[in-house]
């Protein structure tokens, strides 16, 4: 039987694994983390009908997923730095973007997998395509795998990707810095009564800082401070010492609004530092025999919304094409690929528009 190794065992890499177990062909996922609750794992994710739901339904996930949406999370704000409300969008239950914490989607897709689908404390270190056409695979602890079929389903600084493309990251011109307020409702209610039911976005075209606030299960809202700056702009900031950073990023927004300054000043995680990256748009490979890529590791583009959504799409598609040719999966791949590239040319384009200091070339 073909052996078919996954690398990554994020949303993409997870899909694709359960895609395949749908129609009985085996796969194994290897991951870095020690465990699935090794780290957390972000924040909401709006799964798209056009989409994202497409890799839910290729998985047989569907009704699981509808009992992880969280209602009422459509809604949206857009707020002045002085707490102006500017436009209020309500929530649609309709409207074909429904809300899930992305913790609780990968913990769906993972017991849905079967027992000993996921190898955990695997960190890629190397890969190779061998003389006989097929993959091997090191990992950090010194191990190493030989398969035949080979995704990289490993994000932005992917360990596959070396095999089929000499591309790397560049940076966005925007960083985000991470924080947390727990229960809003009763320790920031005005705060929670600003963001709204759902999310709220605020920014300052002069100083070209903003947020962006999702508000998840249990009144957490979970914040992105938005810095377009250049990354040297960012070595003032010791991150490592989580309260001067805190009182350092919340000095930023001085002037804003006291209910958006909290959600900085009141963190209750120490602030974490997170500079966006994308690749070349229109990024594409010449194809070698039983290797691709899928999400972030085939397509990683600046935070647009979609990022998540097309990673399901990916896997979706790519195991669904497996699963017609299972007996020449290659041609499977080469098929998925074909309708890849043209695509990642659309969305990577979608996506660098929101952010005009990107240069990915």
């Amino acid at each position: 039987m073909t052996q078919i190794t996954i690398i990554g065992a994020g949303l993409a890499g997870l899909t694709l694994a359960r895609t395949l177990a749908v129609h009985g062909i085996p796969s194994t996922v290897y991951e870095a983390e020690a465990s699935a609750q090794a780290r957390g794992q972000g924040g909401m994710l709006d799964i798209h009908d056009y989409n994202g739901q497409h890799g839910i339904r290729a998985a047989g996930l569907m009704d699981g997923f509808r009992s992880l949406v969280l209602e009422g999370r459509q809604a949206s704000r857009d707020v002045a730095p002085d707490g102006t409300i500017l436009a209020d969008q309500p929530d649609d239950p309709a409207g074909g973007r429904p809300e899930v914490q992305r913790g609780e989607l990968r913990q769906l897709l993972l017991e849905s997998l079967p027992a000993g689908g996921v190898v955990w404390g695997h960190k890629t270190r190397s890969v190779r395509t061998l003389d006989d056409g097929r993959h091997e695979v090191t990992f950090a602890n010194g191990s190493t795998i030989v398969t035949d079929i080979l995704v990289g389903a490993d994000g932005a600084w992917s360990k596959v990707r070396p095999l089929l493309s000499d591309a790397t990251p560049a940076y966005a011109g925007r960083s985000m810095v991470e924080t947390y307020l727990y229960e809003s409702d009763t320790r920031h209610p005005a705060t929670l009564a600003l963001v709204g039911g759902g999310s709220m976005t605020a920014y300052d075209e002069t100083t070209r800082i903003g947020l962006g606030v999702q508000r998840e299960r249990g009144d957490t809202l979970h914040s992105y401070a938005m810095f377009d700056q250049p990354l040297d702009w960012f070595d003032g900031i010791d991150f490592n010492d989580g309260p001067a950073a805190t009182r350092t990023v919340a000095a930023m927004f001085e002037g804003w609004a006291p209910e958006l300054v909290a959600l900085v000043a009141d963190s209750d995680i120490p602030p974490i530092f997170r500079p966006l990256y994308g690749l070349p748009i229109g990024h594409r490979w010449e194809h070698i025999p039983g290797v691709t890529l899928i999400g972030d590791a085939a397509h990683l583009a600046p935070p647009d919304g979609e990022g998540a959504n097309w990673a399901l799409f990916d896997a979706g598609q790519l195991g669904n094409a497996i699963a017609e040719q299972p007996k020449d999966i290659d041609a499977a791949i080469r098929a998925y690929e074909a309708a890849l590239f043209p695509r990642n040319i659309d969305t990577a384009t979608a996506a660098a528009a929101y952010y005009p200091e990107f240069k990915p070339y």
